[in-house]
């Protein structure tokens, strides 16, 4: 079974970074397509970015705008989430998700594609 536990969260003032970390047990990450959501009060839960298993490849979405970078240190079996430039419209609780599946770049969006989630960590941008 796989476990996913993200931390780095906190409370950043507008134009600010942070970087949040997703702690994975049970399988080597090297094994697993990552992602990260995200869930604003009121809102529905949205796709933020993705790295492909095999590839290594990154996607993000739209309002990223080069602001987010995905990564992994296989090595420490943990992915992450850089944020730069952060808004207060980047306020939300951040989850860390990962998936079996080597799936096409159209349906990493869908949170349907990961199997395995983690809690989720509060990021809160001030204006």
């Amino acid at each position: 079974q796989v476990q996913l536990v993200e931390s780095g969260g906190g409370l950043v003032q507008a134009g600010g970074s942070l970087r949040l970390s997703c702690a994975a047990s049970g399988r080597t990450f090297s094994t697993l397509t990552m992602a990260w959501f995200r869930q604003a009060p009121g809102k529905l839960r949205e796709f933020v970015a993705a790295m492909k298993k095999n590839s290594g490849t990154t996607y993000a979405a739209d309002f990223v705008k080069g602001r987010f970078t995905v990564s992994k240190n296989n090595a420490k079996n943990t992915g992450y989430l850089q944020m730069a430039g952060l808004e207060p419209e980047d306020t939300a609780v951040y989850y860390c998700a990962a998936g079996s599946g080597n799936p096409i770049s159209g349906v990493l969006r869908f949170a349907s594609t990961y199997e395995y989630w983690g809690q989720g960590t509060q990021v809160t941008v001030s204006s």
